[in-house]
């Protein structure tokens, strides 16, 4: 369920910048149900009705379902006459007086996730420009998934362990890897659940039975210490967040100031003492 309801907020985004960036009247869309071959019709702009609320529409049938089937982008530009297309959804098409329409598939990891309409209330060919502009938007939703699902595999795996002994120290370093994984996660979420439920995890993992003090770093300065800690140089931890290694520097040496720490081995121990670190 937490999965649907961060895909409908990344549908929901995509087919507002749809209809900025193409000028298109209507866009809706919505994800494919979990366990089951249809797509449910939630998230909806530039409607008068709500004709298309909550429709399921099954693969292979109608437009949309054309389009999970084949998993690539279709188009009609008389949606009611098509002979391109089954029609067990004329009824509410024609209530919300849609004629030209193109449904580009959501596919993360080659599985439909979900679908983007695009729509004219009038009968004429949607050009390239416009399926560019939608096969664009759900790249982008497929992208934020692939993020998400991510996320979601490291916050199921990603355990401290109660103790540590000498045979397990392998296991603990993959734990702090995923601590550092999840906070540069983090701020590429969108759906503010999912972010705050990452924040989270991070806060499970690096819990200490009894912190010695309490440091406040900034996010970026725990991220950076973050990688550090998991044994990356500077380099790497500038491509892994996205950062210039000079700023990532500025970071380093501002948590170092802050934990009274003079090497990096000494800010991470410092870190890990007063439960900022796992």
């Amino acid at each position: 369920m937490a999965a649907e309801v961060a895909g409908a907020v990344e549908i929901r985004g995509a087919l507002s910048r749809l209809r900025r960036t193409t000028g298109l009247p209507i866009a809706f869309g919505g994800i494919v149900e979990a366990g089951r071959t249809q797509v449910r019709i939630s998230e909806l702009t530039g409607t008068t009705t709500a004709a298309l609320r909550s429709l399921a529409v099954t693969s292979g049938n109608g437009l949309g379902g054309k389009a999970v089937a084949l998993a690539r982008p279709c188009a009609v530009t008389d949606y009611s006459v098509s002979r391109q297309i089954s029609h067990e959804y004329d009824i509410p098409v024609a209530a919300e007086g849609i004629r030209s329409v193109l449904a580009v598939p959501v596919v993360v990891r080659r599985r439909v996730r979900g679908v983007l309409y695009g729509a004219l209330r009038s009968a004429q060919p949607l050009g390239d420009r416009t399926l560019g502009a939608a096969v664009a938007a759900a790249r982008d939703v497929e992208q934020a998934l692939v993020v998400q699902d991510e996320a979601r595999g490291l916050l199921a795996v990603a355990r401290p362990e109660p103790t540590v002994v000498p045979e397990q120290q392998a296991a603990w370093e993959q734990v702090r890897e995923a601590h550092a994984a999840l906070r540069a996660l983090a701020p590429r979420i969108s759906d503010p659940e999912l972010r705050a439920e990452l924040v989270a995890a991070c806060g499970l993992l690096t819990a200490a039975p009894a912190p010695v003090a309490e440091t406040a770093l900034s996010p970026r300065e725990l991220d950076v210490l973050a990688w550090v800690a998991a044994g990356a140089t500077n380099a790497a931890v500038a491509e892994r967040l996205g950062l210039r290694p000079e700023t990532v520097k500025g970071y380093l040496r501002s948590a170092m100031r802050k934990l009274g720490a003079h090497t990096r081995g000494e800010a991470v121990s410092a870190a890990r003492r007063t439960g900022l670190l796992p």
